[in-house]
């Protein structure tokens, strides 16, 4: 069977104005998010050099599901993504609650790393009022996004390199201090490691809340097969990505980690307080690097931002292709769907009006409500791959350019690594109530899809029997 134009979503109306570059630039630097720079220091403050093993085991769960989402996106390019996979999959209430569910994650994470953003530019310019930053780079971003499609990826371009080049000389730096070949420096040895409590300073207990912190810091790789589908070559771009996805997650992410607890003492104040990497690099004395960093760490939330507002308006635009949301949201004028990004911003920039308005109740609710979205989302992941699998060996196997390893098997094995995370999330007083507040928000969406379903399907077979 050979691909026609019905096989890629979304409909031409969107361009392909992504060139292979800017995709590969955005595979290799997605990998790179606030989540690692911001968000690992409470991690290793909970796990101690465990960390490394928190955050390699969350990386090979990761890299089965980038695997499967690989997949589905090499074989049917969409900018729905998984969305888009769950409906054809498992049935259009699922393409409903994986898209919406995503949507809302990423419209307050463009809000979240907004405020942090915020938050560095008034240490650097004390007395500018924080709303008056995260109003900046919403206009800064929307516009950009409102534009050519090409000027995000230019932009993700610029701020990728940026980011893999700093994490590369940050990883340089680290193993010459380690090995004490760095001017200045003495080799730590193993003191890091296997003092100041051991390797398990917090016991199994902290080791967990540590995995939890590592799995949601791998968030952002969703973005490429999203982007991949306005690009030059779809199929090619997605196989790229996540073939090299391995390499880059044990580099970037496990290798950064081991750097940092084997220079760094694990319960250092400084770790969180100033940021992880911002402690090594002040800790090995290299004049003006800890500001630096403080940069890059800017740079990586900018990018966020620019990639979430993009993600969310295109996620918005499949769901209402596929008749899965307000019509208004599809239109496209100039390759871009424009009213899709501005909605996508707005209830951004509206979740950071709630941090002011409503800081005691109303925000940290939607917090909680996003809080295990990304799990939710792998688990359609590897539920529609299973499915698609299948049909695809059967139907049209010509187009498995990307297949997922030792499958059914290695699936399997991830929905029980994902079942698992959400057995240690029911566990910690800390996360319970995120996993209910999400599992709240997955229930009322899947409702009202399945609704949406059987009335549309109703609508239809009342048709056919008055064609008849």
């Amino acid at each position: 069977m050979s691909r026609t134009t019905q096989d890629v979503e979304p409909s031409p109306s969107l361009t392909h104005g992504l060139k292979q570059r800017h995709l590969s630039m955005i595979a290799l630097g997605g990998v790179i998010g606030a989540g690692l720079f911001v968000g690992s220091g409470a991690g290793i403050a909970a796990a101690g050099p465990s960390i490394v093993v928190a955050y390699a085991v969350s990386g090979l769960l990761v890299m089965l599901v980038m695997r499967m989402l690989g997949e589905m996106s090499a074989a049917y390019p969409s900018s729905g993504s998984f969305s888009a996979h769950a409906e054809r999959a498992v049935g259009p209430w699922a393409g409903f609650t994986a898209g919406w569910s995503f949507w809302v994650l990423l419209c307050t994470a463009v809000g979240l790393e907004g405020i942090a953003a915020a938050k560095i530019m008034t240490g650097w310019l004390p007395g500018t009022p924080e709303w008056a930053w995260v109003a900046l780079f919403m206009v800064v971003f929307c516009a950009a996004n409102l534009a050519a499609v090409k000027n995000f990826g230019e932009f993700e371009f610029w701020f990728a390199a940026l980011k893999v080049g700093a994490i590369a000389l940050f990883l340089v730096l680290g193993v010459l201090a380690i090995t004490g070949l760095l001017p200045g420096t003495d080799s730590p040895g193993l003191t890091h490691l296997t003092g100041e409590g051991g390797f398990l300073p917090n016991g199994g207990e902290g080791l967990v809340v540590g995995l939890l912190a590592s799995v949601f810091a791998y968030g952002g790789l969703e973005t490429v097969p999203i982007a991949a589908a306005e690009s030059q070559d779809p199929v090619r771009g997605v196989a790229s990505a996540v073939r090299t996805a391995m390499w880059r997650i044990a580099l970037f992410y496990v290798g950064s980690m081991a750097v940092i607890v084997t220079l760094v003492p694990w319960d250092s104040k400084t770790v969180v307080d100033k940021g992880p990497y911002v402690a090594t690099l002040d800790h090995l004395g290299i004049p003006g690097a800890g500001p630096l960093m403080n940069v890059v760490v800017l740079v990586a939330l900018l990018s966020a931002m620019n990639a979430n507002v993009y993600g969310a308006s295109r996620i918005a635009y499949s769901l209402v292709e596929r008749g899965q949301g307000p019509r208004a949201l599809g239109r496209v004028s100039g390759g871009v769907p424009r009213v899709a990004v501005l909605a996508s911003s707005v209830f951004g920039f509206g979740c950071v009006l709630l941090s002011y308005w409503r800081p005691e109740d109303v925000f940290p609710w939607l917090l909680n409500m996003i809080g295990a979205v990304i799990l939710v989302v792998w688990i359609f992941i590897a539920v529609s791959q299973l499915r698609l699998r299948r049909r695809l060996e059967r139907e049209s196997p010509e187009r498995l350019a990307v297949r997922m390893w030792a499958f059914p098997v290695l699936t399997w094995v991830a929905l029980a690594g994902m079942v698992a995370v959400f057995v240690l999330m029911a566990r910690e007083p800390d996360t319970r109530v995120q996993l209910y507040s999400t599992g709240g928000m997955t229930l009322f969406l899947a409702a009202v899809g399945y609704a949406r379903q059987r009335t549309r399907a109703g609508s239809t077979g009342s048709a056919g029997s008055t064609g008849s």
